[in-house]
């Protein structure tokens, strides 16, 4: 499974790819806003450049909600990076543009699913990746990883390469559950791979060497 920080935080994003365990970047505008006043391109550069290794990822979504503008803004975001990735809401003109952008090679990030027929039609339209959003779909009492597992199954009936970006992440159980079902990817806060590291027998265990090694000094 690739780990993926959702954050546009650059010292978040340095410090998960010093762990070595970092494999992509998901941005979307509240989180650039959550930046202050930046250049958006320019942050998204930045964060490329954090993560300038071959196979890396970074997700950059457009704003505009029609057609031809996406389609403007995903080829000016591709330009920026050959790490780039495109996000395209799960909408009517979103699955246009993934049809039309896919074709011209760039890859998209289809965020805003919910259910497995999104998840159907933005493979079929040429997505990369597809973004369950496991959290709000919990927070509105549907079972979020239940949708991660019939995506799995439907793409695995049809042999779809599209991987399941499992997203909304917001604590280290929908990790283990979107790993056990089978997600390619897991999105999420910096908090919680902070959380991934931790565990209370692993810090008595640690106290309990230093004590006695304090001894044997």
């Amino acid at each position: 499974m690739k780990f993926f920080v959702d954050t546009a935080n650059l010292n978040e994003i340095r410090e998960a790819a010093s762990l070595g365990i970092l494999d992509g970047v998901t941005t979307n505008p509240s989180l650039i806003a959550k930046e202050g006043k930046v250049d958006f391109k320019e942050h998204i550069l930045k964060i490329c450049e954090i993560l300038s290794w071959e196979g890396a990822s970074v997700s950059a979504e457009v704003v505009a909600t029609d057609y031809e503008g996406m389609i403007k803004e995903g080829r000016e975001l591709a330009r920026i990076h050959p790490n780039v990735y495109v996000k395209l809401p799960m909408t009517k003109a979103g699955l246009q543009g993934t049809h039309t952008l896919s074709k011209e090679g760039i890859r998209i990030n289809q965020t805003l699913i919910f259910n497995s027929t999104q998840a159907l039609m933005s493979a079929k339209a040429g997505s990369t990746f597809v973004s369950p959003f496991i959290g709000r779909l919990d927070d509105i009492g549907h079972e979020g990883m239940g949708l991660v597992g019939e995506i799995r199954e439907i793409f695995d009936n049809y042999g779809f390469n599209t991987q399941i970006l499992a997203a909304s992440i917001r604590h280290p159980l929908h990790v283990i559950e979107s790993a056990r079902l089978g997600a390619d990817i897991a999105t999420m806060p910096f908090k919680v791979i902070e959380q991934l590291l931790k565990h209370p027998l692993t810090d008595i265990g640690l106290a309990n060497f230093l004590k006695d090694w304090e001894k044997v000094k």
